[in-house]
């Protein structure tokens, strides 16, 4: 990106503009950051800032490449360590692949006390990892004494415990502290009172917080409150109060409150002082002491490192006993003091030397997302220290066994002093299937294969799918990809470059999507021989599906997700912890479909209107073209039997297409005209017809009240550029459909213009056809297929005058439906809907949209940074160790954060339910049932096998939506008789089959209660 008035790279950042936004895009990419200590955490947050895209960045370290370093640097490889390279330079050429647009050079200067610091005046950041105290010390007073000051951020991760230490000056000034879009909300009264009260339209949820400021517009009646800025105080989901109101006119109807982005800002303090009376930011509410706990303990920690200038050896009991003293006395020169925590003082020590590869990176991902902070003012600022860890690992280790620590001269060492060499053992013959090759997908692989997971001699996989090729925009989270890799598969790709982190890995990559079609390879069997399945996802749906197999064959889950700065994950264990299909979020409300029609009230309406009749147009239309063509074959054949009177589905449709086919560009820009005519001015002339603007309701008040809008006929205007958009969009799309070949002259404004003034368009014609006004009508099917006798004869006419002119002819019975691309700024696509949505605003009174925003509403973009992505990676990558030891529930931790505002926080996950059949039979979503039957087995010795075997007789059997035997079904009893193969059908192969009972309740007349899932087997057990 260049500097001033920059021109930001869409095609690359696009996920990340909706993040971040523009304005602190450019200042990332004027921006300067100086980092020292490359290890692991060093690495994370080199990756995570430079895929941001600053404009440099300087990476500092003295120490060179030891086999040690290859379980934490990813990109530090074995002829690094065997030439000796220090791990800045090592490492510099792989990370400037990552992001063309960022300068990253070396450094291996000496930094200590002695080390004049002016070089750094150059930097808007400092981030020092692996450095001590003192020095910290130093360098974060050079800082603050700069002006304006130098951000200062210190971080480490010892072992399972990592902390970070904010500085960003005196007075840190923020844009916007949370980067929530801003909330409109429809008005449904305000009270003229002191304080006049506000309530929503609709009961609706106004998602406001007490202490914002909004403004209004567009309120009828009490006017003086358009254009005024007024802090909130919430009273309810509902409503809001505002002040005084008394002395304004009485409130009539309509109006929008639109929140307002307040600025604000934030102070800090230095090192020295925050040491002493830390402002800790606590993550785990089940451990609220922790994070004083953790400070002291690290603190007597860098005591050690000072005193013998070295971190404490590996399960070194005398190092831990000093460092245990150490902390005790430091605790008493603390303000707030807590109570020192042996076991944390114990289990630090112990595996300080130690680096744990998804610590770094969930903590990477965190520090990254300060430095982002620091760097443009967006979002809120960590004040100032930031601990966690990960001591649940601990719970089935053996802490009497140093040995089972200590290194062993291989790129584990580093793990091993962390987990142990046997749960170290374990990652090495993991079998993992991981679903999705995504910016998560790739994160995971990189931790897995850092934690050595399938690296085993003789077991050990990791499977992965994804039937996704690279693009441009993944470039920009999805850090294995480089330019090279575009349009190749993902999980190759992936795969091949995995390798290159740890070669020893073994890795199957598939490219198929995991749905029910996939069940022949994703079968039963597989499950079976999978230890841990790890979804990295981004669809609901599709996570659901594979929950379900997950539950169905025991296998435990990792699920996790991002959205911009937020993240979630979720651990699934058999037999201890609810599944993801045991909690269910609210359907996301669709837009009433008369809304969409006739009555748009936001800018989000008109987009999705836009979109609507983008795939109508150039999608549906062509694909239902073709397919009625494919069936009937010739045109001769399909006139005769319409002039037989035979009703041929979608003839009607079929034949008006062919009817108007273009024969070459200037019909292109005469077909969009008479579109723009239709939607911009003919649509809102009828409206205005049918409703006019006096019209009431039953109740008296007025039809056109909020938050309806009265339209305005658009006038066409070639000079207007959404207008020449539209235009110039809609026949390039139409030249696509019908194969008709143009130039880029064609395309021009002057070209354009001139064809225009020949086209000649149709006159509004009032109809009586009744315009939808119920939000709860729904939309029906995009094309009425059935054809009425009046279509019938229309039709035969409009074919006949086809084959008169020369139109109808067998070139003409194949169209090219065209696939909405959001991501391809050539095709025209955004464009149309652009300019389509934003004339539509205009001609509703709505605000308009720009070309970004509009291009993620209706590409349905999901907003994505590497921060985030880096961080969930790595929370998951955690749980997998836990898996691996077998941990009691206790140990598990679900996270969701938001790095933005920022909060974290880590759950414990919720505990399977137990259901109660009768007092002594009860399941749970891991229950199973087995029944093993024969090939004369009858449902009537199903069901007899089934009370026998679990002492409850059925009631009802279900076979996926097919219902087997209900009694209370005309017909059902009879079904008593066959046999189960003959109801349920199986495939030849098909060995089973999950069926769904229900039981009689205890009570009568309560409802019959479900079981588990019975499977059944259409053999007997020995077979």
């Amino acid at each position: 990106m260049a500097t001033d008035n920059m021109e930001i790279d869409d095609s690359l950042y696009s996920r990340q503009r909706y993040v971040l936004g523009d304005h602190a895009m450019c200042q990332m990419a004027q921006s300067y950051v100086f980092l020292s200590g490359i290890g692991g955490l060093g690495i994370e947050i080199a990756k995570n800032i430079i895929l941001a895209g600053i404009k440099a960045l300087t990476i500092h370290d003295t120490k060179l490449s030891e086999t040690w370093d290859l379980g934490s640097n990813f990109f530090l490889h074995e002829d690094d360590i065997a030439s000796q390279r220090n791990r800045a330079k090592a490492s510099m050429l792989q990370l400037a692949e990552l992001n063309p647009y960022v300068q990253v050079n070396s450094s291996n200067i000496l930094l200590d006390e002695n080390t004049d610091l002016s070089f750094l005046q150059h930097y808007q950041c400092v981030v020092l990892t692996e450095t001590r105290l003192s020095l910290q010390k130093k360098i974060n007073n050079f800082c603050r004494s700069h002006q304006p000051p130098i951000k200062f951020i210190s971080a480490d991760v010892y072992g399972v415990f990592c902390r970070v230490f904010c500085d960003f000056g005196d007075h840190f000034d923020v844009s916007d502290p949370s980067g929530e879009e801003p909330k409109e909300i429809f008005i449904q009264s305000i009270t003229q009172s002191n304080p006049g009260i506000v309530t929503c339209m609709d009961n609706a949820n106004h998602g406001l917080e007490t202490g914002q400021f909004v403004t209004f517009r567009e309120i009828n009646g009490m006017t003086e409150l358009n254009g005024s800025v007024l802090q909130v105080t919430v009273l309810s989901l509902y409503s809001f109060s505002i002040g005084d109101t008394s002395s304004l006119g009485p409130y009539l109807h309509g109006g929008i409150a639109v929140q307002l982005k307040m600025p604000k800002t934030f102070t800090f303090e230095n090192l020295e002082t925050q040491l002493l009376n830390p402002r800790c930011f606590n993550v785990d509410f089940s451990k609220p002491e922790a994070p004083l706990q953790i400070h002291t303990a690290m603190l007597s920690l860098d005591t050690f490192q000072e005193q013998h200038k070295r971190l404490p050896n590996i399960g070194c009991l005398q190092d831990a006993e000093e460092v245990m003293k150490l902390a005790v006395t430091l605790n008493e020169t603390l303000k707030n003091k807590t109570t020192v925590n042996q076991a944390v003082v114990k289990w630090l020590s112990w595996t300080a030397r130690g680096c744990l590869a998804p610590l770094t990176a969930a903590f990477g991902g965190i520090v990254s997302q300060e430095v982002l902070k620091a760097l443009t003012g967006k979002f809120s600022p960590l004040q100032q220290w930031l601990y966690f860890d990960t001591m649940e690992i601990f719970e089935t280790l053996d802490s009497t066994n140093s040995d089972q620590f200590q290194p062993r001269g291989d790129r584990y060492d580093a793990l091993r002093a962390c987990v142990g060499e046997s749960i170290c053992h374990k990652l090495r013959n993991l079998n993992v299937f991981i679903v999705g090759c995504g910016a998560i997908g790739c994160e995971m692989l990189k931790n897995f294969a850092l934690l050595g997971i399938s690296t085993g001699s003789e077991q050990g996989m990791i499977t992965i799918t994804d039937p996704d090729l690279i693009e441009k925009s993944n470039l920009n989270r999805q850090f294995l990809f480089r330019p090279q890799h575009i349009q190749k598969p993902k999980s190759y790709t992936a795969a091949a470059a995995t390798l290159t982190i740890n070669p020893q890995m073994k890795i199957d990559s598939h490219l198929n999507k995991v749905c029910p079609s996939t069940e022949n390879i994703y079968n039963d069997n597989f499950y079976t021989q999978v230890d841990v399945v790890v979804t990295a996802l981004d669809n609901v749906e599709a996570r659901r599906y594979v929950d379900s197999r997950c539950v169905s064959n025991q296998c435990p889950l990792l699920d996790s997700g991002t959205m911009g700065t937020k993240g979630h994950t979720e651990v699934i264990v058999p037999k201890l912890t609810e599944s993801y299909n045991s909690h269910r979020d609210p359907p996301e409300e669709e837009i009433p479909f008369c809304t969409l029609k006739s009555f748009p009230a936001l800018i989000e309406h008109t987009i999705q209107w836009s979109r609507d009749k983008f795939e109508s147009s150039f999608s549906y239309k062509p694909s239902m073209y073709n397919k009625f063509w494919d069936t009937y074959i010739s045109i001769d054949n399909v006139l005769k039997r319409m002039e037989k009177g035979e009703s041929l589905e979608g003839s009607f449709q079929a034949v008006k297409l062919i009817s108007r086919w273009p024969t070459d560009w200037h019909h292109c820009v005469s077909l969009a005209r008479v579109k723009f005519e239709k939607y911009f001015h003919h649509k809102a002339v009828q409206l205005l017809h049918s409703f006019p603007l006096d019209t009431k309701l039953k109740d008296g008040s007025l039809f056109w009240q909020s938050p309806k809008r009265p339209p305005c006929p658009i006038q066409f205007d070639i000079n207007d550029e959404l207008h020449y958009s539209f235009i110039a969009s809609a026949a390039r799309l139409f030249a696509a459909i019908y194969r008709i070949p143009y130039t880029e002259q064609d395309i021009s404004k002057e070209s354009v213009s001139r064809l225009l003034s020949e086209v000649k368009i149709p006159k509004f014609t009032p109809s009586a056809k009744q315009i939808e006004t119920d939000e709860n009508v729904k939309k029906s099917d995009q094309a009425k297929l059935a054809v009425s006798s009046e279509e019938e004869r229309v039709a035969i006419e409009l074919l006949n005058q086809a084959r008169r002119v020369g139109v109808a002819n067998k070139d003409h019975l194949h169209m090219m439906p065209v696939s909405f691309e959001k991501d391809n700024d050539i095709n025209g696509h955004i464009d149309f809907i652009t300019a389509a949505s934003n004339i539509r605003a205009k001609m509703y009174n709505i605000d308009t949209a720009d070309r970004l925003k509009t291009k993620r509403i209706a590409g349905r973009i999901i907003p994505a940074i590497a921060t985030a992505t880096a961080a969930v990676s790595g929370l998951v990558a955690l749980e997998v160790i836990k898996l691996v030891g077998s941990h009691p529930f206790e140990a598990y931790r679900n996270c969701f954060f938001n790095l933005a505002i920022p909060i974290i926080v880590f759950t414990e996950p919720a505990a399977v339910k137990r259901t109660q059949i009768r007092n002594d039979i009860s399941f749970t979503i891991w229950d199973r049932w087995t029944i093993y039957g024969a090939a004369d087995f009858t449902l009537l010795n199903f069901i007899d096998a089934v009370k026998e075997t679990y002492k409850v007789e059925p009631t009802m059997v279900v076979h996926g939506v097919k219902m087997l035997y209900v009694p209370v079904m005309p017909g059902h009893v009879k079904r008593l008789k066959l046999t189960m193969q003959k109801l349920v059908k199986p495939t030849v192969d098909r060995k089973y089959v999950d069926l769904t009972v229900s039981f009689a309740a205890e009570s009568d007349g309560d409802e019959d209660l479900p079981g588990p899932p019975v499977r059944y087997y259409f053999r007997p057990e020995a077979n």
